[in-house]
C-alpha cells in the first residue's frame, strides 16, 4: 500500500463530510470566533491519540488487557447516545451541560475524529509493517490535513445552510449515526465472539 492510498483510506475512515452536522450541532451554542479555536484544539488531540495509537496502541491494549473489539463496542455505545440525542434533542443542547459551554475531548476528538474504526486502521497499518511507521505517520497527517479543512469551514455551511436545513441534516445524521453505532457494537460482539468459539 502506498503512502497516498493509505491517507485516502484514513480519509474515508475519518468521515469529515459525515461529521459536520454532528460538529455544527455541538458547536452551536458557542461564539463563532471560540467555535474555531475549540474546533483547532479537538482536531489536534484528536490527530495526536491516532498517532499515538498508530506508535503504540497495540502496545498499550496488551498493557491493559484490552482487545480492539473492547475499543469498537464502547464507540459504538457513545456513538448511539449522541446519535438519539441528535434524533431527539433536548433543550439544553445535544451534549447536555458541557463544563464552560463547550466540549473538550469527548465526542468531537474521540469518538467522532479519532473513533473506534480509526484507531483500529492505524494500529493495524503499524503493526503489519512496523518498518513504515514514518510512511504511515505521513498518511495519517494527509488525512488529517484534508478532514480539518472540512470541517474547520462547518461554521460557513452552518450560515449558507440555515437553522431549518441543519436541523433536518442533524436528525438524519443521528439516524444513521445510530445505524453506524450498531453495526460497530455488532462487529466488536461478533469479532469478540469469534475469538471466543476459536479459543
Amino acid at each position: 500500500m502506498t503512502v497516498l492510498s493509505a491517507a485516502l483510506l484514513l480519509f474515508l475512515i475519518l468521515d469529515p463530510l459525515g461529521n459536520v452536522p454532528v460538529f455544527l450541532s455541538v458547536l452551536k451554542p458557542l461564539p463563532p470566533h471560540r467555535q474555531r479555536v475549540v474546533l483547532v484544539r479537538e482536531l489536534l488531540i484528536a490527530l495526536a491519540v491516532l498517532m499515538l495509537f498508530l506508535w503504540c496502541g497495540k502496545y498499550a491494549l496488551e498493557l491493559m488487557h484490552l482487545r480492539q473489539e473492547s475499543v469498537s463496542i464502547a464507540g459504538g455505545i457513545v456513538l448511539f447516545l449522541i446519535g438519539i440525542r441528535m434524533i431527539f434533542p433536548r433543550p439544553e443542547g445535544l451534549m447536555g451541560e458541557i463544563p464552560d459551554g463547550e466540549p473538550f475531548i469527548v465526542p468531537l476528538a474521540i469518538p467522532l475524529v479519532a473513533g473506534p474504526s480509526g484507531m483500529a486502521a492505524v494500529m493495524l497499518l503499524g503493526s503489519r509493517e512496523p518498518d513504515r511507521l514514518g510512511e504511515w505517520s505521513l498518511a495519517l497527517l494527509l488525512a488529517w490535513v484534508a478532514t480539518a479543512a472540512i470541517l474547520l469551514a462547518s461554521p460557513l455551511l452552518y450560515r449558507l445552510l440555515g437553522r431549518r436545513a441543519l436541523s433536518a441534516i442533524e436528525r438524519l445524521m443521528g439516524m444513521l449515526l445510530v445505524a453506524i453505532s450498531v453495526q460497530m457494537l455488532l462487529d466488536g460482539l461478533a469479532a469478540y465472539l469469534g475469538m471466543g468459539t476459536a479459543a
